[in-house]
Formats: C-alpha cells, sequence, structure tokens
C-alpha cells in the first residue's frame, strides 16, 4: 500500500477514533443519569462494554497504520 492510501486510511480511522470517544462519553453519561434515576443499568453497560471493545480495535488499527508509516 502506497504512503498516501496509508495516510488517507490513517485520516479515517481518526476521525472514527475521535467519534467513538465521543459516543463512549454519551453511553457513560446516559448509564450516570440511569444510576441517578435508579433505573436498570445493566443492558447500557452491556452496550458500554461492546462501544469499548470496538474503541480498542479502532485504535489498534490506528496503530498499525502508525506502524507502517515509519521509517
Amino acid at each position: 500500500m502506497d504512503t498516501t492510501m496509508t495516510f488517507d486510511e490513517l485520516r479515517q480511522i481518526e476521525r472514527d477514533v475521535v467519534e467513538g470517544e465521543r459516543q463512549l462519553a454519551k453511553q457513560e453519561a446516559l448509564i450516570v443519569e440511569l444510576k441517578r434515576q435508579r433505573q436498570e443499568t445493566t443492558k447500557a453497560e452491556a452496550e458500554l462494554e461492546r462501544m469499548r471493545a470496538d474503541q480498542r480495535l479502532r485504535e489498534l488499527d490506528r496503530q498499525r497504520l502508525l506502524l507502517r508509516l515509519q521509517p
């Protein structure tokens, strides 16, 4: 893969990582609110764990691309 394509892919994964962080924060806030209202949080917490796993994969992908760009 040439450098231009790698940079393009890296730019996209960086956007995905930022969006993932935003979604994680939103889900965490939802859980706090549910707990404050003394509501069930099991499903929201399970979704948060799934989202965290997805974010870890995005971060690994970003690391893979960064390593590819090193001389």
